[in-house]
């Protein structure tokens, strides 16, 4: 799985014109579901975001979780995380899970989040999304949970 957080002072997703998710203060995962990503990869995963310390101490320092400051997080699948544009100018996205297989993923991914203690929200699977959103800081991460499982 690869997720991209960005700590965020609000966003929301709208589809047809319609807001369908929405949070304040808070981290966007954009979420990328792998064919070989297991259950084991989302509740891994899911615990690493529920506990990074992102947000500002009274310091000025990023000491603090989610939790800790009443955050929120907005999930949106996002299988073009996988894209692989090495070769010619158009990615390819062999790599990403099949609808069926990252579906199911990404709502046990919400669910383990949940469970950390986070309020979830999520945009709608398999629909075209404007994803709006305001970086605080700006604050943007890249996890790969790919990489854990190599070093």
């Amino acid at each position: 799985m690869i997720a991209c957080v960005q700590r965020v002072s609000h966003a929301r997703v709208v589809v047809e014109g319609a807001t369908i998710a929405q949070i304040e203060r808070g981290l966007v995962v954009l979420l990328g579901v792998a064919e070989h990503d297991t259950a084991a990869d989302c509740e891994r995963l899911a615990a690493k975001i529920a506990g990074l310390r992102v947000f500002d101490d009274a310091e000025g320092k990023m000491n603090l979780g989610p939790s800790e400051v009443g955050a929120a997080v907005l999930v949106v699948s996002q299988f073009t995380l996988l894209g692989d544009c090495r070769r010619g100018r158009r990615p390819d996205f062999f790599a990403a899970a099949k609808p069926e297989i990252a579906e199911p993923l990404v709502q046990l991914f919400c669910e383990a989040v949940r469970r950390a203690g986070l309020p979830v929200v999520s945009g709608r699977f398999r629909t075209h999304m404007l994803v709006e959103l305001v970086n605080d800081g700006p604050v943007t991460l890249v996890l790969d949970t790919a990489a854990w499982k190599h070093g």
